[in-house]
This record gives C-alpha cells, structure tokens and sequence, in this order.
C-alpha cells in the first residue's frame, strides 16, 4: 500500500510540475513523462504481491464530505487491473516524448502531461477504491482528464465532435451509476463496499442493480451499442493516450462489472447466459466494422470492441459455470477474461502506439494513403505487424494464449452439460472461432495495406523510422506479446488469485490449474515457432542460392506500373462486406460511373456506417434536440426572468419544508 500511495504521489506531483514548468513545453512534457514512468514502476512494484498471494491491505482516511470516505482496498481483482494500467503506463510515457515531442509545437505540452498524469491516477483510484462516493469522484476525474486529452487538437471540428460524444455518452453512463450506488447505500445504509459485500445475500430488486450495472459500466466498456462514443474518441486522440484508453481505460467498465457481481446474490444462468450473448454480438458487431473502415485508428478502435465483447463471454461463461455447478468451465471462462484483459492491454497498446507511429509518419491515417512503410520504417512497421498477428490471435502470440482458455471453457461446458445449455456453449465456440476468422482478415487488410505494396502517397514515400523514444516501447511490448504467448505459465499463476475471487474457489487450486493448462500451450507454442523459424530459414536459403530481379510490387508485366493498381482497402474486405454479412452492417457504396463517349473522372467509394449510432442514436438525440429546442424561450437572458425563477424555486423549497414538518 505504500508504494502504491507512492505512485499516485509521484502522479499528481508529475502534473503538478509539468504544470509549473508551462512556459518551457519540452520541460514540462519530460517532467510529467517521467512522473508518470516513475509512478507506473511503483504501483506495479506495489501491486504484484496481492497477485503473488500477500493478504488484502486497506486504507481508511476520514474526510470532510458529509458522506463517503477515503477508502481504499487492494485486493487480488483490484490489483490485477492496476497491474494492467502500471505496465503500460511505463512504456506509453515513454513513447509519448519522442510522439508529443514532434507534434506541432504551438498546443501546450504542459496541460497534456497534466492531464495524462491525472488519467492514470484517477484510473488507479477507480480501481483501489472501497466507497461509493469516492468511486464516483474518480470516476469523474477520470472522464474529464479523458475528454481534456481526446480533444488536445481541438482546433479540428472533428476532434471537437468526438469530445462532446464522448462526454454525453460517459455523463448518461454515469447517471446509471449514480443510481445503482444509490440503491445499494439504501439498502446497505451506506457507501462503503464492505457494507454492500455484506449485503449480498439480501440485496433488494437484484436483477434492476444488475441491469444498472450493465448499461453504467457497459458504455464505458464499449458494450454493442453503447459503443458510439468509442470510435470517435480513441482516434482523436494522440496515439499512446489512445493505447491507454483502449487498452485499460475501458476495462475500468469490465472492472466495475465484475465488482458489482460481488455486492449482489449470486448470479444466475440467465445473468451469465445476458452477459455471453451481449459479449458475442459486440464481438462481432465490432470486427466486422473494424473490416470497413479507412482510418487506421477507427479500426482499431472498432478492434476494442470486439475484445471487449471477448472478455465479457469469458465472464459469462465464468458466471454460467458457477451457477450450474461446473467449477472447471467457471474457473476457465473468469481465468480467460481476466487473461485477455491482459494480453489485450499488450497487443492494443502495440497496435495503436504502432499505427499512431505509422500515421505520424505518412502524415495521413487513411490507409489508402499509405503503404510500403515496412521497407521504410523497419522497426516500426514490424513491431506493428507482430501486435496485427497478436490481435487475429495467431499462436505463439499472446492473443492465441488467452482466447485458448476460452475456448476450453467453452468446449468444457458443451462436453460437461446437456440441454440448452450444451447447445448454446457449442454455439459459443463457433461465433468465437468466427470471430478470429473476421479478425485475421481484418488485421492482415490493415498490415497488409499499410505495410506492404508501393506508397500511395508523396508523404508515405518519404516516410522514415522515428526517435528510439518511439520505437523503442514498440519493441518491447512486442517482445512481451511474443513471451506471453510462448511462456504463458508466469502470467497465468498471477492471473489465478482473482479468477479464483471470482469463481470462489482456491488461489492455490487455480494455480495448479493453470501450470497444467500452461503446459500444452507452451510447447504448442515452441512448436509453432520453431516451425516458422524453419520455413523462414529454408525460404532464406531458397532465394539466397537463385538471381533475384527487381521490379514493382504488383507490377503484372506493365512497364510503368502505378500504386493505383494495388489492392485497395475497400476492395480487401469488399466481397465479405457485401455478401456474408448482414446489409445493416455493410458499408455505403457510392458509385460514379463512365458515362458518355467522353467521360469525366469516375470514381468509387465506400462509407462505412456504424447502425447503433445512425439507426438509433442519431435520431433519438435529433428528435430530443428538437423538443428541447423549445425550452429556449426561457432562457432569454433578462435579468427579471432570472429572479422570477429563483423566487420560484425558494417559494417550491419553502412548500416541501412546511409539507414535510406536517406530516411528521
């Protein structure tokens, strides 16, 4: 706990500092940047024993609200997630000095560092928190740092847009909390989470708490489809603010998901049966809008929500299992999620501080615009190719290490069960092996167009490999990636202490559990790689022993080829897009034929359409604004009407007092 206290120290202290050196911008981008390497090296120095099997620790200050408490408990599930936020944190500050550091020059670096301090000490609050209230205020925290730092470049309208979506959708979240909070201090007597673990087995209307729980947290998580406000964030901000924001800042949703099913009796197949099907259809909602989109970003943020839908099958299934007494599928589906929340704050931290590198570089986030950049920036373009591999879930990486738990979950609970629910976990391994299909596809189109072929573009042409401060960190976490998924055994002993506070069994039974299935899985995985090694050396030697001619990439015999004739991004996914899957989530198709026996330019062009957002939300929102749009009229801004409300307002309060003295 003191190390951990340590960190959030150096946190606010790095904002602090970054702050007071605003007038020397590079200055304060290092103080802040090193505050927050610094404190990321505490807090996970500070929380890997509770992962390691030392006793919960816990903190209680008094404060001066009228209710709530600084009350801060580190747990095996609290300190899981923090060991998520911690490790990345380490590498993204880094990265951030050489990114931020030759951006434009004219945006203030000072409030940036500020603010990305201030990010990770809120989301470390929200997960170490043990009261309501306090919860609640780091929550806010960390929405407003988010929204500061998604809209750093606000003088673009569609910067600005993503931050008003984002700020709507995580404040209509958070009136679900302040709800759900509510209802447990009335029925517990107060905020504090030891009261509502006490009040677990008499928690009035458990199947409402759950429901708020769900919606709450659900949209902060990028559940399908309250996801809108995912896929305009994440690509507007700067590229390691991104990675922490897909790769931890919307687990704080998976987080308080799984805290909550503490506070309420235990769940029922139906809960975990909601939990599987609403993980399934945001999977695959979000890799096949993933598969349409142009914008590097916006892909991978649509890639967030399909491994959050991921996550939340594995916690379903984990719910499932518990309640009809299979302890094997219940240990593998909370194992699996809890794994994947792991292995995926890796790869998306990789993907997108690697793609945030290639934008940066091709000076364009459409992929049309870019390729050959793997010839042009090695270390980048490979580092990004290893986090593509790592997402399709491709062995030895560690996508595939942590999807295999899921998969033997699954498979446990077909083979161990009968009835509907056999049926439905066959089920769930199909559209989970469909998934990985989708997602294969959709990371070899956005490797495969930005990486490989001819540059599309006078800027990609020119791109080049930037500061070791950027590639460095890729580097690494694509040597954790690799490690992960051929050494899984390590990080599956730290995964068992929550996964078994989940499943209610014992650390040390999981454990054991865990070295078994690591096992198979490691030599699997030296197996895999071995072989690729092999191939890599024979297809060496093959070419090294014959004349090697060089001509352009796609050149078919032309003798002036151009990048036009490449594969395009649309035209890669362009026949799933169109034929196997549902019309709702296919692209708009804009056409402009040759006509005439003189035609002008033609052109195509697909735009893809996210239908949550233009079927529902967009016109609820247009329809509200515009009955609301009526109330304007009161807001006429004369100094009277201002006094006629307040006089109002005191005669209304006056009213429910003398009522209220009345009837006691």
């Amino acid at each position: 706990m003191t190390l951990f206290l340590g960190a959030l120290v150096t946190l606010l202290a790095g904002a602090l500092a970054a702050l007071a050196a605003g007038r020397r911008p590079r200055l304060a981008l290092l103080l802040g940047s090193a505050a927050a390497c610094l404190g990321g090296a505490m807090g996970l120095a500070g929380v890997l024993p509770f992962l390691l099997g030392a006793a919960p620790a816990e903190l209680a200050l008094a404060w001066a609200a009228p209710i709530g408490a600084f009350h801060l408990r580190l747990d095996p599930l609290a300190a899981f997630f923090l060991a998520a936020l911690f490790t990345l944190t380490v590498p993204a500050s880094v990265y951030g000095v050489g990114y931020m550091g030759s951006r434009r020059p004219g945006r203030s670096l000072a409030m940036f560092a500020a603010f990305f301090d201030l990010l990770v000490a809120s989301i470390a609050l929200v997960f170490s928190a043990a009261d309501g209230v306090l919860f609640l205020v780091s929550w806010e925290v960390m929405t407003v740092a988010t929204f500061a730092l998604v809209t750093y470049d606000d003088d673009q309208a569609d910067v600005r847009s993503a931050g008003y979506t984002f700020l709507v959708a995580s404040h209509l979240g958070t009136a679900f909390l302040f709800a759900l909070f509510v209802l447990l201090a009335a029925g517990s007597g107060d905020f504090d989470f030891v009261r509502f673990e006490a009040l677990r087995g008499a928690a009035r209307a458990p199947a409402l708490l759950f429901a708020l729980a769900l919606v709450g947290f659900g949209t902060k998580a990028g559940l399908v489809p309250l996801h809108v406000w995912l896929p305009e964030a994440h690509p507007a901000a700067p590229s390691h603010v991104s990675a922490l924001l897909s790769a931890v800042m919307i687990k704080t949703g998976v987080y308080g998901v799984l805290r909550v099913l503490g506070f309420l009796p235990a769940a029922g197949a139906a809960h975990g049966l909601v939990l599987c099907g609403l993980g399934l259809v945001s999977a695959l909602v979000g890799i096949t809008l993933a598969l349409g989109q142009e914008d590097l970003k916006r892909a991978l943020a649509y890639s967030s929500v399909e491994n959050v839908g991921i996550v939340f099958l594995g916690i379903g299934l984990g719910v499932v299992g518990s309640a009809t007494g299979h302890p094997r599928a219940a240990a593998l589906g909370f194992g699996g999620a809890l794994f994947h929340v792991w292995t995926h704050a890796l790869m998306k931290g990789l993907a997108f501080m690697g793609g945030g590198a290639l934008a940066h570089a091709a000076h364009t986030r459409d992929l049309e615009r870019m390729g050959g950049l793997l010839a042009r920036l090695p270390l980048t373009g490979a580092s990004f190719l290893v986090g593509a591999a790592a997402l399709s879930a491709l062995p030895p990486l560690a996508g595939f290490a942590s999807e295999w738990l899921l998969y033997l979950g699954l498979l446990d609970g077909a083979f161990g069960t009968r009835g509907a629910v056999s049926l439905l976990a066959f089920l769930g391994v199909a559209a989970l092996a469909l998934v990985g299909t989708l997602a294969a596809i959709a990371f070899t189109r956005l490797a495969g167009i930005s990486l490989l072929g001819a540059p599309r573009s006078g800027p990609a042409e020119a791109a080049r490999e930037p500061s070791p401060a950027v590639w460095v960190p890729l580097v690494a976490l694509a040597a954790a990636c690799l490690g992960v998924g051929v050494f899984p055994g390590p990080a599956l002993r730290l995964v068992a202490p929550a996964a078994a506070q989940l499943a209610g069994t014992s650390p040390l039974e999981l454990a054991g559990a865990a070295t078994a299935v690591a096992g198979p899985l490691r030599w699997m995985a030296l197996a895999l790689l071995g072989v690729a090694l092999a191939a890599a050396v024979a297809a060496r030697r093959a070419v090294g022993s014959r004349e090697v001619r060089r001509s352009e990439t796609w050149g078919c015999g032309f003798s002036r080829p151009t990048s036009r004739m490449e594969y395009t991004a649309s035209s890669y996914g362009q026949f799933l897009l169109s034929s196997l899957v549902p019309r709702a989530l296919q692209p708009r198709v804009r056409v402009s034929p040759p006509r005439g026996h003189f035609p002008q330019p033609s052109s195509l062009r697909t735009e893809p359409l996210d239908p949550a957002r233009t079927r529902i939300f967009d016109p609820l929102f247009r329809g509200l604004g515009e009955r609301m749009s009526r109330l304007r009229r009161l807001q006429a801004g004369r100094l009277n009407l201002q006094l006629l409300y307040t006089l109002l307002a005191l005669v209304a309060l006056g009213v429910a007092l003398a009522l209220r003295g009345v009837m006691r």
